[in-house]
């Protein structure tokens, strides 16, 4: 790990995958909750047409990805505002066609033209320069601090668009923020993931967390650490493995959705074997049964081999303090 640090190049893929891993979470959270998993993928798609304008033109590609994913964005909201019942193909038309005219338009470029699509499509960490740092790093806290002001509002609509429009909330306003905060985020992880593959790093990270977190403040916290971990580890591994970031990075989250979902499966097994040794228990518990009396929040629990069991419309249910805690703490107050 020390010789990896010496390399100057090394840091600042470092660097720029710890801000994606924290950036690209962050905003995923909202378009899981709204059921816009792909809407990422897509402005991908428009973005490497911006790319190709940068390429052509000689103009910084960052900032011409920026500016047709922003649009790309804008537009999404106004199609989806207008409610029409066409909006989807209107949408598939505007994605499908920005990648394709990226191809084109790069394909005229006097530059090494399968490089420059490659890297942009499927990340190339490794050739971030200092000024592409410094860029992505001006847009990751630009990302941060608008999702961290407008989290409340974001969350409500995200949950209850109609309920939130009820009360007052600019719905619209808010829909578009999080379209805009999605293309930026698309912008400064595409040479980190990848154009292709950046919707992956919103969706995944969210996915694991969904799993693992009681409330919706811990499964974002969990999703911003599944995130880090793995675009630094992914980085890390494809240094000494040889292999494109951006899909060990996407890999890596993968793996780590998987043993999520079966170590949570396991436990659901067991802690469902539990419930119905808990219903089986034939022993009556009460005053002077024997058995040790734990207060557990506003009942009692009963010790009884190893297990603390608690009665509950005629049959007793298995007790676990630590998760009894947990649940009052993400209970709504």
């Amino acid at each position: 790990m020390t010789d990896l640090l010496a390399l100057d190049f090394m840091r600042q893929a470092l660097l720029a995958a710890l801000m994606v891993g924290v950036a690209a979470p962050l905003v995923g959270v909202f378009l899981v909750q709204r059921r816009l998993s792909l809407i990422g993928d897509g402005m991908g798609h428009v973005a490497l047409a911006g790319v190709a304008v940068g390429v052509l033109t000689g103009t910084a590609p960052v900032l011409t990805a920026l500016v047709a994913a922003i649009g790309a964005a804008v537009a999404v909201e106004v199609i989806r505002a207008r409610g029409r019942t066409n909006a989807d193909v209107a949408l598939a038309v505007m994605f499908y066609g920005g990648i394709a005219a990226g191809v084109v338009l790069i394909s005229r470029s006097s530059s090494s033209t399968p490089a420059n699509l490659t890297a942009y499509l499927f990340g190339a960490i490794l050739t971030t320069s200092t000024g592409d740092l410094w860029v992505f790093a001006t847009l990751a806290v630009l990302v941060l601090a608008v999702t961290f002001l407008l989290r409340p509002w974001l969350f409500a609509v995200a949950n209850d668009e109609e309920y939130a429009r009820a009360t007052g909330l600019p719905v619209t306003a808010l829909n578009v923020a999080l379209s805009v905060l999605t293309a930026v985020t698309v912008v400064v992880s595409m040479r980190v993931v990848g154009l292709l593959l950046i919707s992956a790093l919103m969706i995944l990270p969210n996915a694991t967390a969904q799993l693992l977190g009681r409330s919706f403040a811990s499964s974002v916290r969990w999703a911003v650490v599944v995130g880090v971990v793995c675009s630094v580890a992914g980085v890390v591994a494809s240094f000494y493995a040889g292999t494109p970031s951006g899909g060990t990075i996407v890999l890596l989250a993968i793996a780590v959705f998987v043993a999520a979902a079966t170590v949570v499966a396991i436990r659901s097994r067991y802690a469902a074997h539990r419930h119905r040794r808990a219903e089986r228990h034939d022993h009556e518990h009460g005053t002077g049964c024997g058995h040790p009396v734990v207060a557990h929040g506003d009942h009692l629990d009963y010790v009884h081999d190893g297990h603390r069991h608690a009665p509950h419309q005629g049959h007793y249910d298995e007790h676990d303090a630590a998760r009894h805690e947990a649940e009052k703490e993400a209970a709504p107050r």
